[in-house]
């Protein structure tokens, strides 16, 4: 069984949208399972702080090394790497997602305020995923997204093995545009070749529609493919 181990100070957000879906029908096939545990269960005050000032200054309030520690230490993680879903992170890829999904499982940290003390980064070797180039209001909005990306690639979760392998960012472009019923919609018919029979052709269409979209809209991804190509 995959094994996912949520840190947050929200645990009743869990699972959440992962609760529903194809993620939901792997959890209760047990196929992955999801632990939320509230990082205030290891604060050491009556009010449960998990938080303090910063040290020099400035707005809001950062996560105590101290706390997050005991919450961390209190996992048994085994192979499963630990991240702090981050925005000043490495971005999340399709790549780090199949590593992560052919692997046991993961222990996630959900930060909130302005961020968690350096130190304990450091000193328990989190990995810092960012999902994009954007602030949330806390790490566990991220954490259902790398689940949810994770999740559909362990076996037996998607319908067919091959509904995987043409989708965005797999062969480093864009996905191609679909199409389906019905065969005219205001006046637009589904483009012919898609109708022709001939599988190279639409093959040929497909490819060729994924690198105008990845021109266009990540040209960024097309300098890559570029590369890989020549």
């Amino acid at each position: 069984m995959w094994r996912a181990t949520v840190l947050t100070i929200f645990p009743e957000m869990f699972p959440g949208p992962l609760g529903v879906s194809l993620a939901g029908k792997a959890l209760a096939e047990r196929i992955w399972s999801c632990e939320a545990r509230d990082i205030r269960d290891s604060a050491t005050d009556k009010h449960r702080s998990v938080d303090d000032t910063p040290a020099g200054g400035g707005p809001g309030m950062v996560m105590r090394a101290d706390v997050l520690a005991r919450a961390i230490d209190a996992v048994k993680n085994g192979k499963r790497p630990r991240i702090l879903l981050s925005a000043r992170g490495k971005p999340l890829t399709q790549a780090r997602v199949r590593e992560l999904a052919a692997g046991e499982g993961v222990v996630l940290v959900c930060g909130r305020f302005e961020g968690v003390d350096e130190r304990i980064i450091e000193a328990r070797k989190l990995e810092e995923i960012s999902v994009g180039d954007y602030v949330l209001s806390g790490g566990e909005v991220a954490a259902f997204a790398l689940l949810d990306a994770c999740v559909r690639l362990l076996p037996g979760v998607m319908g067919k093995e091959a509904s995987g392998a043409e989708e965005s960012y797999e062969s480093g472009l864009l996905e191609y545009p679909q199409y389906t019923k019905p065969q005219d919609f205001e006046g637009k018919p589904i483009p012919e070749v898609l109708l022709s029979g001939n599988h190279a052709k639409i093959a040929a269409w497909r490819r060729e529609k994924a690198e105008e979209i990845t021109k266009v809209r990540r040209p960024d991804l097309w300098d890559r493919q570029k590369g890989q190509k020549y």
